[in-house]
């Protein structure tokens, strides 16, 4: 769930200027409550993952439609994370040199990351939280810096902002709706649902940390204005044998973009799989080809970014899907009862 969402979420919440502090908490609420559907309709169907799911319930066609678009929509999400993470670098680090290369190295530690199976990128997700957990303490330096007063919300918002904010903000929280395809693996499948919702609640106290820091140590232009501006709260740090603590932290975050794109990889893997009918170790290479065809695209930067803000957008549309078949579930087993 952390991802380059989260390094970006003070500017997207910046409509709501100071008053963005509890904006965090409605995110946690909201997961919480859309991640109940997920569990439960995965729990109907134990040994199946969401692409079986739909077919079972939409009838083979429909399902499989369903699931070409889900593929589709996976793939323009991870060329965005991968695209994103590369601006990053090149904006902060590399300014005057190419990132074909380093694209090239992060798609090959994906394929054999995703390669690995579930259980590889699960070991993997606990090593990279661990290693990136001390990145928190580069927090102290915006603290001290900053000013108590800013984390008051004064609610000085209107509607339409607070649901800008909600629609653009909430992109820094997703991921917790890939348990949908991992839920089969799963060894207590019975405290999934406590589990994921640990889960989500250590990410929310992470971006609630940071938002109540950002908001403390810029101004209301700073957060709108500053490109992903928590990493360059680590500047505020003081080390003397460190330089820029900013490209430490670049480093770090590498781990949790691997993370976060080759789970989803690993799930467009097992896309390919149920849309062709059969499992082939070449499918990861056919997407991670494609991934690296959308980001390579010759348009300019502003096109590519609505592409990829459209896809993560349709990510919504992923959450509230579980609800939609929770439905069709119970008109189903209603109808099969009657008869």
């Amino acid at each position: 769930m952390v991802g380059t969402g989260l390094l970006s979420a003070p500017q997207r919440l910046s409509v709501l200027g100071y008053s963005q502090v509890l904006m965090p908490i409605y995110f946690g609420i909201i997961a919480t409550i859309t991640l109940w559907p997920m569990v439960w309709i995965c729990s109907q169907y134990k040994g199946d993952n969401l692409f079986r799911i739909n077919e079972i319930l939409l009838g083979k066609w429909m399902g499989k439609g369903i699931n070409v678009l889900i593929v589709l929509h996976f793939t323009l999400l991870i060329a965005a994370v991968v695209s994103n993470y590369m601006n990053l670098i090149q904006s902060n680090a590399l300014p005057e040199q190419t990132t074909t290369v380093t694209i090239l190295l992060v798609l090959i530690l994906l394929i054999y990351i995703a390669n690995g199976g579930i259980k590889t990128i699960a070991r993997f997700c606990t090593l990279t939280f661990f290693l990136a957990m001390p990145m928190v303490y580069f927090l102290r330096w915006g603290i001290e810096k900053g000013d108590l007063s800013h984390i008051f919300p004064l609610f000085n918002f209107t509607s339409k902002e607070f649901f800008k904010a909600l629609q653009q903000g909430y992109l820094s929280i997703l991921g917790y709706e890939l348990i949908m395809f991992y839920f089969p693996y799963i060894i207590d499948q019975k405290k999934a649902f406590k589990h994921a919702m640990i889960g989500i609640w250590i990410t929310i106290s992470l971006v609630f940390i940071t938002t109540v820091v950002s908001v403390m140590y810029y101004s209301e232009w700073q957060l709108e204005h500053v490109e992903f501006s928590v990493l360059h709260l680590f500047k505020a740090g003081e080390f003397s044998f460190v330089e820029r603590i900013d490209i430490m932290g670049i480093t770090f975050w590498v781990s949790l973009i691997l993370t976060t794109a080759a789970t989803y990889l690993w799930s467009a893997r097992k896309g390919l799989d149920s849309i062709r009918s059969k499992k082939n170790k070449y499918h990861v290479y056919f997407i991670t080809a494609a991934i690296f065809g959308i980001i390579m695209l010759p348009v300019n930067r502003e096109f590519q970014q609505k592409l990829f803000d459209a896809s993560i957008y349709i990510e919504y549309i992923v959450i509230l899907w579980p609800i939609f078949l929770c439905l069709i579930h119970l008109v189903r087993k209603k109808q099969v009862k009657s008869k």
